[in-house]
C-alpha cells in the first residue's frame, strides 16, 4: 500500500513538473514570422487589374506589363519568363511605379525571404559555391562592390550577358552559362550567375 502511495506521490509529481517549469521559466518560442505577400498591377499606383500571391507563382500567363507592385513584406523575384527563367528582378518594398513607360514583364514570381536588398545579398559579400567544371556567384562582386548589370546605359539582357562574360574572365572561366539581375534601390546588380568552360 506504501508502494502504490509513492507511486501516486510520484505520478501527481511527474504530472507537476511541465506545469511548474511552464508557469517557472519563460519558454523560448519563436516568434511568428509576417507571411511574405505581392499584388502586383497593370497600371501606376496600385490600379488596373491586379494579381495577389503569397507562395510561388511560376506561370503566370499576364497578358499585360506591371507597372505598380505593392509588397508585405520579404523580397520577392520578379521574371519575365515563366518557371523564373529569362531576367529576373528582386524587390524588397512597394514600388508604386517600376520603370517610366511600358512597365516591366512578369510571367513567374516567388518570395526569397525577408529583409531588404534581396535577402544575403548584400554588397561585399562575394560567396562562391566552386565545382570542379562551374563556379556560382550568388551576388557577383569586384573590390567589395556588387557589379552593376550594365556600367553605362539600361540594363539590357545582352549588355547583362557581356558584363557576367567578363566577371567569369577574369575569374579563370571562358563563359557565364547563366545570369540573373537584382534590382536594389533602383540599381540593377548581377545576381546568380555562374561561370564554366563549357556549357554544363
Amino acid at each position: 500500500m506504501r508502494w502504490q502511495a509513492g507511486v501516486l506521490v510520484l505520478g501527481g509529481l511527474a504530472m507537476l513538473g511541465p506545469v511548474a517549469s511552464a508557469f517557472g521559466q519563460p519558454v523560448n518560442r519563436p516568434m511568428p514570422q509576417p507571411r511574405s505577400e505581392i499584388t502586383i498591377y497593370r497600371d501606376a499606383d496600385f490600379s488596373g487589374p491586379a494579381v495577389f500571391a503569397d507562395g510561388e507563382r511560376p506561370n503566370l500567363g499576364l497578358a499585360w506589363p506591371v507597372n505598380s507592385i505593392r509588397i508585405t513584406s520579404g523580397s520577392w523575384q520578379l521574371c519575365e519568363r515563366p518557371n523564373f527563367r529569362g531576367t529576373c528582378r528582386v524587390y524588397s518594398e512597394t514600388r508604386p511605379r517600376l520603370q517610366r513607360g511600358g512597365g516591366v514583364t512578369v510571367q513567374s514570381m516567388r518570395p526569397l525571404g525577408s529583409g531588404t536588398g534581396g535577402g544575403n545579398l548584400a554588397p561585399g559579400n562575394n560567396p562562391s559555391l566552386r565545382g570542379m567544371a562551374a563556379e556560382f556567384f550568388p551576388a557577383p562582386a569586384v573590390d567589395g562592390r556588387r557589379v552593376l548589370a550594365c556600367a553605362s546605359g539600361p540594363a539590357s539582357r545582352q549588355c547583362m550577358e557581356r558584363t557576367a562574360a567578363r566577371f567569369c574572365n577574369q575569374r579563370g572561366w571562358r563563359l557565364a552559362v547563366r545570369v540573373n539581375g537584382q534590382t536594389v534601390q533602383r540599381q540593377t546588380y548581377l545576381a546568380d550567375v555562374l561561370c564554366a568552360n563549357s556549357q554544363v
